[in-house]
């Protein structure tokens, strides 16, 4: 049964990711992936990457050529957002090229408001069938929160608190859900809890990425990559799932998808 998946994953993968010479050329609007079809061909792409066998799609002269005749939103199959860190490199960690993916980044992969309105840009106007909360080991901005919240914090520059502050919330969490844990200890616990409170931010401020996830025409989903190997753990749909239920039911939620 393995290897049926494996084969069906690979046949998802060279219809949408592969370079084939000039293929698309000739073929525009190219037919977009189901979420799931999507979420597999991210996987595929980072099982090829750390197994050293990246074959670098859509990287040639005809698919830059296919980008300035085309949308994007007739090839792209994702939106990812996650940190700025340089050891986070999303194509090649996905094994994807150009038209593949629509990245956000920002230091501690937090969504605010600019992050917020580029996600709705990715799923609304793009089309991307999933988005990608990426976190990732050793995230120097949750280090810092963390620490600053357990009384070890050192001076920021004026603009970086305001720039991490979404990221407190989770620290606090990490810390209330993991008592035997302190120090550097809570860093990797909230380092995945920021990536749940990144999605309950996206949920709060965005209604069309509520509206696009309960029509099943989208779908969100965590994960955090480990920078001394290029693994990414893919962390549970059905949580997602449950911060949308939770968030359904707060008054404070944004509830005008279009802006005035």
């Amino acid at each position: 049964m393995r290897e049926s998946i494996v084969k069906s994953v690979v046949a998802i993968s060279c219809l949408f990711v592969l370079t084939t010479g000039g293929a698309f050329a000739s073929e525009s609007k190219a037919v977009k992936p189901s979420p799931d079809e999507a979420i597999a061909m991210l996987k595929a792409g980072n099982e090829r990457f750390v197994n050293g066998h990246s074959i670098h799609p859509h990287t040639d002269a005809a698919r830059l050529a296919l980008a300035g005749q085309e949308d994007q939103g007739d090839h792209a199959y994702a939106t990812v957002i996650t940190c700025s860190d340089s050891r986070v490199p999303v194509e090649i960690l996905f094994d994807a090229g150009v038209m593949d993916l629509f990245v956000i980044r920002v230091a501690g992969n937090v969504l605010d408001v600019d992050e917020v309105g580029s996600v709705e840009y990715g799923l609304a106007h793009v089309r991307t069938p999933v988005f990608v909360v990426l976190g990732h080991t050793q995230c120097g901005a949750v280090t810092a929160v963390t620490n600053a919240v357990q009384g070890h914090g050192h001076p920021l520059e004026r603009n970086i608190p305001p720039l991490v502050d979404n990221i407190i919330p989770a620290v606090k969490k990490a810390i209330a859900d993991n008592p035997n844990s302190h120090g550097a200890e809570v860093i990797p616990y909230a380092i995945e809890e920021n990536v749940w409170q990144g999605i309950e931010d996206l949920f709060m401020k965005s209604p069309v990425s509520r509206d696009l996830v309960k029509a099943g025409k989208a779908k969100v989903v965590g994960a955090v990559y480990d920078v001394s190997n290029g693994h990414i753990k893919w962390l549970p749909e059905a949580k997602t799932i449950d911060i949308l239920t939770k968030v359904e039911k707060n008054d404070q939620r944004a509830m005008e998808a279009m802006a005035q």
